[in-house]
């Protein structure tokens, strides 16, 4: 597996909104949608920096890892995600290597196939993510699966 390119970086954040103004303030970005995700209980805003798009992640509940990665934590940076060109061949050639994946097989969001691979251990603490597809940005259902 040969990561691609940066595909976006995740912020988890504890008030959307808050993160909203701070982020379009202080940076000036433009937001390029809003979503939310279910399946892993998350509602995100979205910005593109370049190729690269930035997201604000805030929880949908006490129970899903962006809450208790909050807890431990506190706001910051949550996953980096990669391009690549198939996700389970990426998951099965880490297994081959001897590494043990979070993920056994691709799940699906908004035209994407994504992973998250190693243990944020294997990877210098960092929780990382493979994505393969496009991001299809439609916002027209925000609750997009």
């Amino acid at each position: 597996m040969k990561a691609q390119a940066i595909d976006h970086v995740c912020i988890a954040v504890k008030d959307l909104s808050q993160a909203r103004r701070q982020y379009e303030d202080i940076l000036g970005l433009e937001l390029h949608g809003l979503y939310q995700a279910p399946s892993e209980s998350i509602r995100v805003a979205r910005y593109y920096l370049g190729a690269v798009a930035l997201e604000l992640m805030e929880p949908m509940n006490d129970d899903c890892e962006v809450a208790r990665f909050l807890r431990a934590k506190g706001e910051g940076v949550f996953l980096i995600s990669y391009q690549v060109e198939n996700v389970q061949a990426g998951l099965d050639e880490l297994r081959a290597k001897g590494y043990a994946t979070i993920d056994q097989a691709p799940r699906k969001l908004m035209g994407n196939r994504y992973a998250f691979i190693t243990p944020p251990k294997d990877t210098c603490g960092v929780l990382t993510e493979i994505v393969d597809g496009g991001f299809d940005g439609s916002y027209d259902n925000p609750t997009t699966e």
